[in-house]
């Protein structure tokens, strides 16, 4: 009765708000903490599991303690799912912070953050999820926003970089991030969060040990500087963020997350550019506007 009451009890009108402005100051941190993290030695596959790892052993006696039972329980079909949401996960983070080596924060955190539109074409293609006009139009624009991105990349790479390598490795993290989407929201459905998120972050470091035991990529030798960014990115962008995102999913619409979720790439941009004096050129610069107003019209569209 008590948990009822706690639950039903509306916060203020503006804690939601605040909440997913840290949530999205923290995500914004994701790409700066990597690209941190590989300048003290860290290889990409590393960087992806212990933040995984580390996250999934944070949570892990909240998971046991408020959802044993039910993870005890866990149907054949639902190990299943699980296998396939952390399989896709893993391969988003190998991909997306990989890319960050040959390409600019502020063009990988764009790309990478493209998720809605793979979504809504493959809900179209899977389910036969009819997409509304508007949604359409959302795609066609931030296509044409990314391979403004590529084009001018293409024209202006850094020495020792590999920007068109790097765009397309951000793009394959959000196809995999989309497909982790598809899957985990069959596996939300019937899980409560703690359970889910346990899961997923932690079927995902199992992948990237694998991963790291085939290519030969150690875990252990680094500096305690790139330990404790790790652990500032199990605890920031992936905990606090994430966590923060999926709390305000009560309190107000998926619509409203979906387009502050936005805000990333221009909160990473801005970082980069404090941290790394990272620019970028002007036929950039339109992509990403290009980009971001068409994932807006798209989860207008998704909303409607």
């Amino acid at each position: 009765m008590e948990e009822r009451g706690q639950e039903s009890e509306a916060p203020p009108r503006w804690l939601p708000f605040v909440v997913l402005g840290v949530g999205l100051l923290a995500i914004s941190f994701g790409a700066i903490l990597a690209r941190l993290a590989q300048g003290h030695g860290l290889p990409s596959l590393a960087i992806a599991t212990l933040r995984l790892g580390l996250a999934a052993l944070i949570i892990t006696p909240m998971a046991l303690w408020q959802s044993g039972h039910v993870l005890r329980a866990l149907s054949r079909r639902q190990g299943l799912l699980t296998c396939g949401a952390g399989f896709f996960l893993a391969l988003h983070f190998a991909t997306w912070i990989t890319s960050l080596e040959y390409t600019s924060v502020a063009s990988s955190t764009a790309l990478v953050t493209t998720n809605l539109l793979w979504v809504g074409i493959a809900s179209f293609l899977l389910f036969g999820e009819k997409p509304s006009a508007v949604m359409v139009l959302g795609i066609v624009i931030s296509l044409s926003g990314s391979l403004l991105i590529f084009w001018s990349d293409s024209r202006s790479s850094v020495a020792g970089s590999d920007p068109l390598l790097g765009n397309f490795l951000a793009i394959v993290g959000s196809w995999c991030f989309s497909a982790y989407l598809l899957i985990g929201r069959r596996l939300r459905a019937n899980l409560p969060l703690p359970a889910y998120v346990w899961l997923a972050y932690g079927s995902a470091s199992l992948f990237l040990l694998v991963a790291c035991q085939l290519s030969g990529t150690p875990l252990g030798g680094y500096t305690g500087a790139a330990y404790l960014i790790a652990l500032g990115m199990a605890l920031g962008p992936q905990l606090l963020g994430h966590t923060a995102y999926n709390w305000s999913l009560k309190h107000v619409s998926a619509t409203f997350i979906a387009v502050v979720t936005l805000g990333e790439p221009v909160g990473s941009a801005a970082l980069a550019w404090i941290f790394f004096a990272e620019a970028f050129a002007l036929v950039q610069g339109i992509g990403f506007v290009l980009l971001l107003f068409g994932i807006y019209l798209a989860a207008r569209g998704e909303g409607r």
